[in-house]
């Protein structure tokens, strides 16, 4: 059985997450602490709970998501995986932080690939991947059909989705990689997104002013 941690760091509140089981393996999913306090944070959890990173992972690439990779990828000595189409993201990332007024010096590269169908493998636990573009070109979401969740990144949120208005941001896209990857998911699949609350599948379906499709 996988336990989910979530940590809300930087600025902008990233919902930062440690998955693991009962085998003490974890992974981190979107790195987004910022500063020796929030970094501390992380460090501790671990610690506490004798936990093993053994992956580092991106549901996408904006500045807001990656800004602790270099820290968990050195402290831990992980690899950091994503999807391809994260890679122009990363190359002009020193750029973006500055213009939100943050500062990133060193920024993490791709290690390993994933795209649609890929898996996400640690302890005796599995997230298929799935390819969900539309709020930024290499955004994917990771589904655990045994536990019943899906990490959705800023895909979709508690009522409302991801904004389409940054580079490679696309409304109809992003439409369409919610009814065709996330809403087929069961009704009781619990989300848990890049920012804010969880809620479930089946309540986004019905009440998300944006996407809504009813019953």
């Amino acid at each position: 059985m996988i336990t989910l941690k979530r940590f809300a760091f930087n600025p902008f509140q990233v919902n930062t997450y440690i998955l693991s089981d009962e085998t003490g393996e974890c992974v981190i999913i979107d790195a987004g602490m910022q500063g020796q306090r929030e970094e501390d944070a992380l460090e501790e959890y671990i610690n506490n709970h004798n936990l093993k990173p053994v992956m580092l992972i991106l549901t996408h690439a904006h500045i807001d998501h990656i800004i602790g990779n270099s820290f968990v990828a050195d402290k831990y000595k992980l690899k950091l995986t994503a999807h391809k189409d994260c890679v122009p993201f990363l190359k002009n990332a020193s750029a973006h932080a500055a213009n939100f007024g943050l500062t990133l010096d060193n920024v993490k590269e791709i290690d390993d690939f994933v795209d649609e169908d890929s898996e996400i493998k640690f302890g005796n636990s599995t997230l298929k991947v799935l390819f969900t573009p539309g709020h930024a070109n290499g955004s994917v979401c990771f589904y655990s059909p045994k536990d019943k969740f899906v990490i959705t990144g800023d895909v979709l949120f508690n009522q409302s989705i991801g904004r389409t208005d940054l580079p490679t941001g696309d409304y109809d896209l992003l439409q369409k990689s919610i009814w065709e990857k996330l809403f087929t998911l069961p009704d009781e699949t619990v989300a848990y997104p890049g920012h804010g609350p969880e809620t479930t599948i089946g309540s986004e379906k019905v009440n998300n002013p944006f996407v809504a499709i009813g019953r």
